[in-house]
């Protein structure tokens, strides 16, 4: 009997995390739903509306690497694998546009699918350029939305480079994403 409770009572506390992402999600506090996520994420990777959750969280807080987990799992229904197959795309943009910025990798070759997703936007943009020599930084305008610019460069963390993108919208300065 003590087990049964106890058991029921670890399940209860593992839902009502599962309820505090969602309701962080829709306050839009995304790394903390994300980061709640990766604690409970081998007790529910079965479920495939917490990794859509968790992944989304990810997305929006800019943790792109912690996508991979929930891709290889989203994969039972349609609408699963609808979204294993967009956090793939930008994960897999991520790392080739690393590539290409650290390493020189030409991306005109390529011929991928893309996302509304701002990493999206400057792949694209960037794989678009006729000259790709090294600059130290790259300025792309929203083709969707002349106002709103993106400036593309790398810094230098302590141990590994990273990928900056600022976001600007009729020159106001909205958000800076980093991806390593």
């Amino acid at each position: 009997m003590k087990l049964i409770i106890g058991l029921l009572l670890v399940l209860n506390l593992f839902a009502n995390d599962t309820i505090t992402m969602y309701k962080l999600y829709q306050n839009q506090e995304y790394e903390k739903a994300c980061d709640i996520g990766l604690k409970i994420f081998y007790k529910n990777k079965q479920d495939e509306n917490f990794l859509s959750l968790y992944a989304f969280s990810c997305l929006q807080s800019d943790n792109i690497n912690r996508l991979a987990l929930p891709i290889a799992n989203l994969k039972y229904t349609r609408e699963s694998r609808a979204n294993a197959s967009y956090f793939s795309v930008i994960l897999m943009q991520k790392k080739l546009l690393y590539h290409a910025l650290i390493d020189g990798y030409d991306l005109k070759s390529l011929n991928l699918p893309t996302t509304d997703y701002i990493l999206s936007k400057v792949f694209d943009a960037y794989a678009k350029l006729e000259n790709t020599e090294k600059k130290p930084y790259y300025i792309f305008k929203d083709e969707n939305d002349k106002k709103r610019v993106y400036k593309l460069y790398l810094i230098q963390d302590k141990k590994v480079k990273k990928i900056v993108i600022e976001e600007f919208y009729d020159t106001i300065a909205i958000k800076r994403h980093v991806y390593w």
